[in-house]
């Protein structure tokens, strides 16, 4: 059976000071609080990974990061490789998320050699794909999709997608207020799920969660993870807030 997981994605938000008392807050709710069994994962910034590790030590609560590069080591100023991230404790690295797609010009391709490179080191790899409001307009989002997981990765074996998760975040959503329909957003991870049938068989695609991201938020996230094929959410800006977060979490039944 496939996991439903509620994963965090804190962007370029929170100091150390502040991160650090977030995530002793979450560890504590989830602790005291919780009872369902979904996979809860927080992705705070590279400055607070090191400390967060610690913090999360014997809790429930998994933690990833936000980015990495796909060389292990080099003359990559500002970079930290998926390797470095596995020594401070992570456990699950994003990539492909939009805004790296779009302000850092990070193509399929590369996204293809980073996650081979996490799934080297053992992480698992939340591989988020979407499509922009053009192109949903357009009605080319189908193809879009299908670019970004065939180019992105079916390069990769059976094996390695033990080690997958796909995020379905339609740009249009992110950051905006506005919200995929639970119909599109099931739709579209319907359509996801039958892609990875197609490459690499029933069984895998039965296994491989997919989560829904794009203003997700606690008045929302029932309707949405009542749907078949979504597995849970890729959360922003709701992950920010311990209570909000907890009751996404909540939603998962």
């Amino acid at each position: 059976m496939r996991k439903n997981i509620v994963a965090g994605n804190w962007k370029m938000n929170k100091n150390l000071t502040e991160s650090q008392a977030l995530i002793t807050e979450i560890r504590g709710i989830v602790r005291d609080e919780n009872t369902n069994k979904a996979e809860i994962i927080i992705c705070p910034t590279y400055l607070a990974l090191a400390s967060a590790s610690k913090l999360l030590d014997g809790s429930t609560v998994k933690l990833g990061a936000q980015n990495c590069h796909f060389e292990d080591n080099g003359a990559f100023t500002g970079e930290l490789s998926a390797s470095m991230l596995k020594s401070v404790g992570v456990s699950h690295v994003i990539v492909g998320h939009s805004e790296r797609r779009q302000y850092f010009n990070e193509t399929n391709e590369m996204l293809a050699k980073k996650a081979s490179a996490a799934i080297n080191q053992g992480l698992t790899v939340l591989f988020c794909v979407g499509e922009t409001q053009s192109e949903r307009e357009s009605g080319d989002h189908f193809n879009v999709i299908k670019n970004q997981i065939s180019e992105g990765l079916f390069h990769l074996t059976p094996k390695d997608m033990e080690l997958i998760v796909i995020a379905y975040e339609p740009v249009w959503a992110i950051g905006t207020g506005l919200t995929a329909s639970s119909d599109q957003a099931e739709e579209v991870h319907a359509y996801i799920r039958s892609l990875i049938s197609e490459k690499f068989g029933e069984t895998i695609a039965d296994h491989t969660s997919i989560l829904y991201g794009g203003s997700v938020k606690p008045d929302n996230a029932v309707e949405l993870f009542s749907r078949t094929n979504i597995d849970g959410g890729l959360i922003g800006g709701a992950a920010l807030k311990a209570r909000d977060f907890f009751d996404i979490i909540k939603a998962i039944k």
